[in-house]
This record gives structure tokens, C-alpha cells and sequence, in this order.
């Protein structure tokens, strides 16, 4: 790997000379791209930070000096100068590196920082510590201008910028790492005002023509042009619109090319020397220097799957949940003229780009502001309309009491459709969408689906947008859906997937582990166990029937991936208790535990969520059971609940 593989750590850096610097950020856009390619991956952020992540450790001494990423994904170049490249073709692997900065890894990891908007607030409170401490430590918040659509980093600014004299030695270094995207192109007013940052037009047309009047002129040499540079950089510096970040009272150094490592490195080395809070403003593009990324349209490769590294064309995936919802919300689209959409910086990872298309005026993308979006939806809500938020489900943690207060409160008839719940893998402990279905459940009078397959996708979502007078949620896995699980019965409002011999075993199975649960009542089966098992299609509220069900069952279990404290199988244990039902019941879900990053089947297997470990579980407990009969009543528990209804 050349100057790759002899790097211990960034200080080495300082030994490399400009032309060794240029054949390390050359090997870095390879390592890059091969590591990537064969399992994707956050690329197109880190191609666009090499000269920058390089600026940063030959100008600042990390660890002493304290490098904060918001967010995580565009860290891989620091991992690679601080001592992990030649790991770094573990990236995303089970026991390998993570895809975003871990203490658990480097000195140089301070902050596990994976969601967005959240780094100025460390800092901020890194600074505050060190100037109170009398520690000479800078610390340097690497944030783009994707995450500066998101409120917390503005309210970490206005501290940040405060002028009662408290920001005097606090040595907090902001580089605004402005690409013009977050996934997708960044939205909103703070974006416009940031492309007026990146430079005034009123000058370069007569610089321009100055400068092709000279050429060719005899006696006209370098010396001249570089005179008219400087003339052009000191325009620039007398006319570029700053007013944002100084009005706030924040120094402020650029724009600088995020591309050229000597002038990131002079604008850094101005800002180290300020004895307070300054911005520098560094404009990169997203999968610089990999053609392939760079013409990439909809997000310049952020996170492709596995591709060809000589084309840059991904493999051939199969239909995934996200398609299927995409697919449903166009039928929506058509026949509900009072249906709009809204996400969160994310039109294409959640499938709403093909609703944005058709609908463009229905459709509001409202950058890194979940908080923003459940409260927006509210307020479109009362105007007579039926909105539809979708974003990833760990994401939704950050809206809760938005949901909470703002939407349930005021019975709002909003949507919110949660992708990538449950077990998604790869990204590790802030991506698994394991926390909903828990901190759901506290909010009164909201109705939440977890659809087994994609036919039940397509009908609580239908379903859902039907409710005008409380919020709705319809939750579903990462990935392919699996193939659709026919029901043979219904009872209440949920299906009967399996009813085959003696009432044995009741298994509640919520959502996309419906498939899973038939499989172990066929194992169960097989050890002349009888089993029942359903799917509650809405988990929330419980539905009545399966009270009376579990009363004519020896035991009762729930399958949920989701975590088990707070989920839905406590939520059904809290109901049979008050319903005065004694039938024993087992709870499996999710440990409440931060998970290590690995393929989803790994984590399911090693948190007992399989066929053969749920199976082996369940039998166990049979066989703990007394040894006398299975519950009987006169009449059939299907016709009772049949009746009650």
C-alpha cells in the first residue's frame, strides 16, 4: 500500500512532502473504492474528505487534539491515518472495523457519532471541559452542511457563539464540510445561503477577461498571474456574504477548495491560532476523484451496494421492502388527492423519490429535522390533509416527543412508516431499529402495524392512511421481503398462520417474524407439540382476541424483533395479567443491549431469534409445564372470539 502501509499513526504524516502527500490520497481513493466495492459501504462521503481528513491531522495533534465526525460515515480516512489501515478490508465485518468511529478501536474515537447534527453539541461541551480544566487541547468538529439542517446543531451554534465571555480559550475549530448534500442535495433556506458563501460572481467575469487579454503578451509571465490570484482571493475575501456565521459572532475563515490540501492546511493552521470559536468553510464534492461516484446522480455513491470498480455499476438487487412501499404509495398517491409525503433528507433511501416525482407539490423533504417532520405533519394534518412521514426506524427516536405531544396529543391523522426496523446489521448499534415498537407504546391512542410480508405491507398501509383521527405507524425490516405467508383463519383482527393439533403453545408473531414462527411450529410439531400461531397484523393496540386465545393455551410466547423490554410481548404479558389470565408466557426479542455491527442472520442466531433456537426454547418450557391436560372449555376459543366480535 505504499505510504499507506507504513503509516503508524497521523503525526507521520508531517514527514511526507507535498508530492508523497498527492500519492497518499491517491491510495487512500483506491483503498477506498476496492474495500467498497465488494460490500458497499459510505463511499462517496469519504472520497470527498481525503484532503481534508489530511489537512486536519498534519495541522492538529490527535489524540490530544479531539476530532469529532458528524456524522460518522465520513470517517473511514481517519480511521485509515490513525493506525487502522491495513484492517480497514475488515470494514463492516463481523469483528472487523465499524463503519463509523468506536472507542473501542482508537484513542482517536472519542464520539460513536452515527446520527446527524449531534457533533457541535460534543464539541462544544469538549471545549467547555478543557478551557476548565486549563488543558491546551483544541477540539475540531468535522460537520457538512446536510447536518446543519438539523436543529441541535444550530442550537449547539448559538452557545457556541455566545458573547458573555465565556468562549474566551476555548479553542473549538469548526469545519463546515459543504458538499451541497446530505444523501441527496441539501434542502432549504441555510443551503441557499451556503451556495452564496461558496463565492461572488460580481468579480471572476473581469478577472476572467483580464487574464486572456494578457496571455500571450510578451513579458507576461507566472509572476502576473499569480498576481491576479491574489487580487482574486482577496476580492473574494472583501466580498463573499459571510454574514451568517458572523452575525452569530463567529470568526469565520474561507471558503477554501476542500480539494487542495495546501490551502485546507494554511486555513486551518489561521483558525488553531484564534483563542475562541471559528468556522471554516471548506467546499468539497461528494465522490471526488472515482468518476464513477462523481456521475452518480442520486447521491454521488453515499452508500452503494457491492459494484463493478472499473464501471461503477451495482449489482442486480432483488425487490426489497423499500420498493414495495414506493410501489403502494404511487396507488395512494392516485386515489388520495389529500396524501402528501415528507422525510427527512432521505427521498431515495426510503423510497418516497418515486412519489416526489410523480408529485412533486405533494412532497416536502425537510432535511436532518425529524423533530421538524412530526410537527410539520401535525400542522398539515389540521389543514385537512393525511401525511405520510417516512424515515429509518431508529431515526423516529428523535422525534418522539413530537409525536408524543404534538401529533397524538391533538389526534392528528398522521402516517409514520418506519424502514429498517429491527435487526439491520451492518451499521452497528445506533442503526438497529430495535427501540419503536417499545417507545411507541406509551403514546396514547396510536395504532402501530408490523407487516409479515409484502402483501401485508401493501394492506396496512392502505389501512393506516384511513385513520384520520390518530396517528398511525406501519414498521418493517431492512432487505428482501420474504415470500408471502398465507393466513388460515382469522380471529379479531389478526391471522391465524398455523392451527394444527392439541392448544398446546400460543406464539404471538409480530411482524416480519411471522415466517420464522411458522418454521418453529413445524419443528414443534414434529415433537408432538401443538401450536397456534398468529399474527396481530396491529400490535398496538392489543387486540382482544388474543386474550381469549391465550386463555385456552398452555403457554403463550411472543416473538418480536424489537427490544424485549417495553415491546409488544410486555405490553401482551401486562394485558392477559389484567385480564386475569394465568397461562404462562415467554417473552423473545431483542436483548436490551447495544449490538455489535454483523449480517443480520449472525445477530438473529446469536440472539436466539431462529427457528431451531426459538424452537428448542419453547420445548423446553413445554416440558417444564405440569404434566396434566391442555386447558379445555365447552366451547371452541376461535368460535368464542368469533362471537365477541
Amino acid at each position: 500500500m505504499g505510504h499507506l502501509d507504513s503509516l503508524t499513526g497521523p503525526r507521520d504524516l508531517r514527514a511526507l512532502d507535498d508530492g508523497g502527500l498527492d500519492e497518499l490520497a491517491t491510495e487512500i481513493r483506491d483503498l477506498l473504492v476496492t474495500t467498497c466495492s465488494p460490500r458497499g459501504g459510505h463511499l462517496g462521503p469519504n472520497l470527498g474528505v481525503v484532503e481534508l481528513t489530511l489537512a486536519i491531522h498534519r495541522v492538529f495533534d490527535s489524540p490530544h487534539d479531539r476530532v469529532v465526525f458528524d456524522t460518522g460515515h465520513q470517517a473511514y480516512v481517519h480511521k485509515m491515518l490513525t493506525g487502522r489501515a491495513k484492517q480497514f478490508h475488515t470494514l463492516r465485518q463481523e469483528g472487523g472495523l465499524s463503519g463509523y468511529p468506536s472507542q473501542a478501536e482508537s484513542d482517536h474515537d472519542i464520539v460513536e457519532n452515527s446520527h446527524a447534527s449531534t457533533a457541535l453539541s460534543y464539541a462544544d461541551g469538549l471545549a467547555k471541559a478543557y478551557a476548565l480544566r486549563g488543558e491546551d487541547r483544541h477540539v475540531v468538529a468535522v460537520i457538512g452542511d446536510g447536518a446543519l439542517t438539523g436543529g441541535m446543531a444550530w442550537e449547539a451554534l448559538n452557545n457556541i457563539a455566545t458573547t458573555d465571555g465565556s468562549a474566551e480559550h476555548r479553542r473549538l475549530v469548526i469545519v463546515v464540510n459543504d458538499n451541497g448534500r446530505s444523501y441527496t442535495p441539501t434542502v432549504g433556506g441555510l443551503a441557499n445561503h451556503l451556495t452564496a458563501l461558496r463565492t461572488d460572481p460580481r468579480y471572476e467575469p473581469v478577472l476572467e477577461l483580464v487574464k486572456r487579454r494578457l496571455t500571450g503578451v510578451p513579458g507576461v509571465g507566472q509572476p502576473v498571474y499569480d498576481a491576479l490570484h491574489a487580487i482574486k482571493k482577496g476580492m473574494k475575501d472583501a466580498l463573499a456574504p459571510q454574514g451568517l456565521f458572523e452575525d452569530l459572532g463567529l470568526k469565520y475563515v474561507g471558503p477554501v477548495d476542500g480539494h487542495d490540501r495546501p490551502a485546507l492546511e494554511q486555513a486551518l493552521a489561521k483558525a488553531k491560532r484564534f483563542d475562541g470559536p471559528v468556522i471554516v468553510h471548506a467546499m468539497t464534492k461528494k465522490g471526488f476523484g472515482y468518476r464513477a461516484a462523481e456521475a452518480h446522480e442520486a447521491d454521488q455513491f453515499h452508500s452503494p451496494g457491492p459494484f463493478d470498480v472499473a464501471t461503477g455499476k451495482e449489482a442486480v438487487r432483488g425487490q426489497i421492502w423499500t420498493d414495495v412501499f414506493a410501489d403502494e404509495m404511487l396507488r395512494i398517491g392516485e386515489e388520495r388527492p389529500d396524501v402528501v409525503a415528507i422525510t427527512a433528507a432521505m427521498l431515495h433511501p426510503v423510497g418516497l423519490d418515486l412519489f416526489a416525482r410523480r408529485w412533486p407539490e405533494r412532497t416536502f423533504d425537510v432535511g436532518i429535522a425529524e423533530q421538524h417532520a412530526a410537527t410539520s405533519a401535525a400542522g398539515l394534518a389540521m389543514g385537512g390533509l393525511h401525511p405520510v412521514v417516512a424515515v429509518y426506524a431508529t431515526f423516529l427516536n428523535r422525534a418522539f416527543d413530537q409525536v408524543l405531544m404534538d401529533v397524538a396529543l391533538h389526534r392528528c391523522g398522521v402516517t409514520f412508516v418506519l424502514d429498517r426496523a429491527g435487526v439491520t446489521g451492518d451499521d452497528g448499534a445506533s442503526h438497529n431499529g430495535m427501540w419503536d415498537m417499545s417507545v411507541l407504546q406509551v403514546v396514547p391512542g396510536l395504532r402501530l402495524a408490523a407487516p409479515r410480508d409484502a402483501t401485508r405491507l401493501r394492506e396496512l398501509l392502505q389501512e393506516a392512511v384511513q385513520v384520520d383521527d390518530a396517528p398511525t405507524v406501519v414498521r418493517y425490516p431492512k432487505g428482501p421481503p420474504i415470500a408471502d405467508v398465507a393466513a388460515v383463519d382469522k380471529v379479531g383482527g389478526a391471522d391465524v398462520l398455523v392451527r394444527e393439533g392439541a392448544r398446546d403453545v400460543l406464539i404471538v408473531a409480530v411482524g416480519a417474524m411471522g415466517a420464522t414462527c411458522v418454521e418453529v411450529a413445524e419443528r414443534l410439531r414434529d415433537q408432538g407439540i401443538g401450536t397456534t400461531v398468529v399474527d396481530p397484523r396491529w400490535v398496538k393496540p392489543v387486540d382482544p382476541a388474543l386474550v381469549e386465545l391465550a386463555r385456552h393455551h398452555r403457554l403463550v410466547v411472543s416473538v418480536e424483533d424489537n427490544g424485549v423490554v417495553g415491546g409488544c410481548g410486555s405490553v401482551l404479558l401486562q394485558t392477559l395479567s389484567e385480564a386475569r389470565v394465568t397461562t404462562p408466557v415467554r417473552l423473545h426479542g431483542i436483548p436490551q443491549r447495544f449490538l455489535d455491527h454483523a449480517k443480520r442472520a449472525s445477530i438473529l442466531e446469536q440472539i436466539g431469534l431462529t427457528p431451531q433456537a426459538l424452537a428448542r426454547s419453547i420445548v423446553e418450557d413445554v416440558t417444564a409445564l405440569d404434566d396434566g391436560p391442555a386447558p379445555t372449555s365447552v366451547r371452541d376459543p376461535f368460535v368464542d372470539v368469533d362471537r365477541a366480535r
